[in-house]
């Protein structure tokens, strides 16, 4: 063993080895308790960043650990390949997609294997590949046969200069990122998926999630939105026709004095008198600009423009004017919302904006409220009033009786109504997985047959991000022959959303050589559900949500006996650096590969889960780095220094232990229990760490290490070292396993277990307060009784001197902790 520790020498040794032995390999065995560990797999974006170092640390902890337990691990990586940033980066550097994805995909292969990361690189996958994405077509066609894909009209961001749909992440403050044009909003067929089959199993199954963060499923819950309420009808005046709301406050009815409708509402240009239609249409084109969160913040500037037409409070028969406002979204509700400005802050703003008419229907208790005098709108449960039959009656009761009338008289009803829309899954781009669905003028929609599956994406297209996708421009791949009725017909060229990718990948991994389908349901149900996910908050709703709804999917689909993808979840905290997210434009980014050209991955993996718990963000410090491998070299010399001792040493013999022996074996099993809990039950490797540095520091005081009567107890420690620091070093302690002389890796080898018995304190130290203030600390036997204790204490000069001139009216004790004496 060199005396010196360099760690591109040992690391390059190991990840040989366990690249040419398959070290990480894994197949089924039923004679094993499984474990299914993943990381969100990355996007290959040309290198990986210290968010990836720390995300993919943290997982292969876990799997060692897990490995080391007996545990038979699955660890698998992949790249969600397909996406908007390859296209991005071929108009930019006048290229292709494929050829920048892959080579992409190779520099960061590398870079995980020069961080010793323990996959099964056989499971490896791409979701570019052909392999890959023809099951998720015949997946798509299964749905569609079973109502869960279908086509409907919806708006998308269109920059009218390049030709093309663009992603909401393209749009830069109403303009396109690319021309700067401004970006309209324009009316699409688009393919779904029928997510919202399923939202109320979607959200029923959080309550049977216990391993994922609440703050996670809170966001799920409201992503899902379930509302109790009433639908209402309200008819247009001079129209045989109706708009119809959706409210949870049927109990403001009576005080509604006009109707909000979403600018995109089918009825907007209808409702539209022709003496206000120019002004309606240039409203319609501002809002079309205006992204939707911005619209529905709360300080964003309430705006409208009257239609012209009214409708009629079929309670009040008040004449309400409809209104278009800029607040009020298609996609939620139905798209128009009965306004109560007395009642809503929105409304109220908006009221007072364009001086509407404002009633009162719920006084709060023991106040009489004066419309002209409100200053903001009353939301909490009062009284009714001015509301007919329901005046006097409590707000939250009258809810249920008014849905009752509504009901009676035929004009609502009360239905239950969830926030959650359909996935549109449509890009019209061209990097993705093409939609398999062929239009022909003669049979219309005519999915691909099975057998004619894949839809192969062709790479010989002229892609310059212009003109819409090129796949409609390539008359090999859009003109085919109708596979009914054999007439000239279209291809589909949308591709598929990307999260569809990533919504089942999981799944693959279970059998990534199968060739029957796209799941063997065998394995599958081995290695299902994924028992622990690891991946950052920000893919809390929509990456987690479509991955839940396509396993339930694929459940009632016959291709998994699953419910839930995911048991367990840990949204890993952010890598900062100066106060701020790592990022190129603040100019705050570590490089990993030079991080690990100067200190080793060992150290860059230490540094990341010792400066913070996993679930934390993680400020970043060149003196911790430093730090971190400052103590892998101390350990390194700890080994060196202990192996002309340890060699021949046997088992521990704990009858003839000396006092400091049985000490230091003291420290080493304490350690061992803390730090496989730490690992174990809450994953702060942070404290972990820290532990088994203290136990560093217990084996460099041990004396004396020579004395042939110590060999065992040393050994023992400085082994128990290497194994506990493994999952977070395992270059290093595979080098120092090998020199102490085993054969066989490290990951081979079996977590240390705890002895009890060793761990048991001979003395304890108890804290002695004096009217709850520290005034002293004394040293007892482990056995001593409440009396032994007292003696002793009362006996301290320290605490002697709180004592003199005052009554001791009681001594509390907490056994082998803590003395509290009560003087008067």
């Amino acid at each position: 063993m060199e005396e010196k520790y360099i760690p591109a020498t040992v690391e390059g040794k190991w990840q040989k080895i366990w690249e040419e032995n398959k070290s990480f390999k894994v197949t089924e065995d039923p004679a094993k308790h499984k474990y299914y560990l993943l990381e969100m797999f990355p996007y290959p974006s040309g290198r990986i960043h210290m968010g990836h170092v720390r995300n993919y640390s943290i997982g292969d902890v876990v799997g060692r650990f897990k490995r080391m337990r007996g545990f038979n691990v699955l660890h698998p990586m992949g790249w969600d390949a397909f996406g908007m940033p390859a296209e991005n980066a071929a108009i930019q550097n006048k290229s292709h997609p494929a050829k920048w994805t892959y080579e992409n995909i190779a520099y960061m292969r590398s870079q995980l294997k020069k961080m010793g990361l323990s996959y099964d690189w056989d499971r490896e996958l791409a979701t570019c590949d052909v392999d890959y994405y023809k099951w998720e077509q015949k997946m798509f066609l299964e749905m569609y046969e079973k109502g869960l894909a279908y086509k409907k009209t919806s708006f998308v961001n269109w920059c009218p200069k390049c030709e093309t749909v663009l992603a909401n992440e393209q749009v830069e403050d109403g303009a396109c990122w690319r021309c700067d044009s401004d970006v309209n909003q324009k009316e699409l067929e688009q393919w779904f998926f029928r997510i919202t089959h399923y939202a109320e199993e979607l959200l029923e199954h959080t309550n049977r999630l216990p391993g994922w963060p609440e703050r996670v499923l809170v966001m799920q819950r409201n992503w899902i939105g379930k509302s109790f309420g009433c639908e209402i009808d309200f008819p247009v005046e001079g129209l045989m026709k109706r708009v119809t709301v959706f409210t949870t406050r049927q109990d403001t009815l009576y005080g509604a004095t006009f109707m909000s409708l979403a600018p995109e509402h089918p009825m907007a240009l209808e409702l539209t008198t022709p003496d206000r239609r120019a002004e309606v249409e240039a409203f319609i084109d501002t809002v079309k600009k205006t992204d939707k969160t911005r619209r529905t913040a709360e300080d964003f500037e309430k705006e409208g423009v009257f239609t012209g037409s009214y409708c009629i409070n079929p309670v009040t028969n008040r004449r309400m004017p409809i209104y278009l406002a800029n607040f009020v979204l298609l996609d939620y509700g139905t798209g128009a919302v009965m306004a109560v400005p007395t009642h809503d802050q929105r409304d109220f703003e908006f009221a007072r904006k364009y001086d509407l008419p404002l009633q009162v229907v719920i006084q709060p208790v023991g106040e009489t409220l004066d419309p002209a005098a409100m200053t903001c709108a009353y939301t909490e449960v009062g009284i009714m009033a001015n509301s007919g039959p329901f005046d006097g009656m409590r707000s939250d009761e009258a809810k249920e009786k008014i849905a009752e009338y509504l009901d009676k008289e035929g004009v609502g009803k009360k239905t239950v109504n969830f926030r959650l829309r359909d996935w549109g899954i449509s890009r019209q781009r061209y990097w993705g997985n093409p939609i398999p669905v062929i239009y022909c003028d003669a049979c219309g929609v005519v999915p691909v047959p099975e057998k004619d599956l894949p839809v192969v994406l062709p790479m010989d297209v002229a892609f310059t991000g212009e003109g819409g996708s090129p796949l409609a421009k390539l008359d090999s791949f859009f003109n085919v022959s109708c596979p009914q009725c054999g007439q000239m017909a279209r291809r589909e060229t949308d591709t598929m959303d990307t999260f569809v990718q990533s919504s089942w990948y999981f799944l693959r991994y279970c059998c990534p050589d199968f060739t029957s389908g796209p799941i063997d349901r065998a394995r599958a149900e081995y290695w299902m559900s994924v028992d622990q996910y690891i991946g950052g908050i920000e893919h809390a709703v929509l990456h987690l949500l479509y991955a839940r709804f396509f396993t339930k999917a694929l459940r009632d689909l016959g291709y998994v006996n699953v419910e839930e993808p995911f048991t367990n979840l840990l949204t890993q905290g952010m890598v900062i650096k100066d106060g701020a997210k790592m990022s190129k434009s603040k100019g705050n980014v570590v490089d990993p590969d030079a991080l690990i050209n100067r200190y080793g991955a060992d150290t860059a993996r230490l540094f990341s889960l010792f400066a913070a718990p996993p679930e934390k963000d993680l400020d970043w410090s060149d003196q911790g780095v430093e730090g971190s491998y400052r103590f892998l070299n101390r350990v390194w010399r700890l080994v060196c220094d202990a192996l002309p001792f340890v060699g021949t040493a046997g088992v521990v013999d704990s009858a003839s232990l000396s006092d400091a022996a049985r000490g230091l074996r003291r420290v080493v099993h304490k350690t061992i229990k803390k730090v496989t809990d730490d690992i174990d039950e809450r994953f702060h490797f942070n404290t972990a760490i820290a532990a088994v540095m203290e136990l560093v520091n217990a084996i460099y005081a041990f004396e004396p290490k020579n004395a042939p009567e110590n060999a065992a107890v040393l050994k023992e420690a400085v082994e128990s070292v290497v194994l506990m620091l493994s999952p977070f070093v395992p270059h290093v302690t595979e080098e120092l396993w090998e020199a102490l002389g085993h054969q066989g890796g490290v990951e081979d080898a079996s977590w240390p277990t705890y002895d009890p018995e060793a761990a048991v304190d001979e003395e304890l130290l108890v804290v002695v307060q004096v009217n709850g203030k520290l005034r002293g600390k004394v040293t007892v036997a482990a056995d001593a009784t409440e009396a032994q204790v007292k003696e002793l204490a009362f006996a301290d000069d320290r605490v002697k001197s709180w004592l003199e001139g005052k009554q001791v009216r009681k001594a509390i004790y907490v056994p082998g902790k803590l003395l509290n004496i009560v003087v008067g």
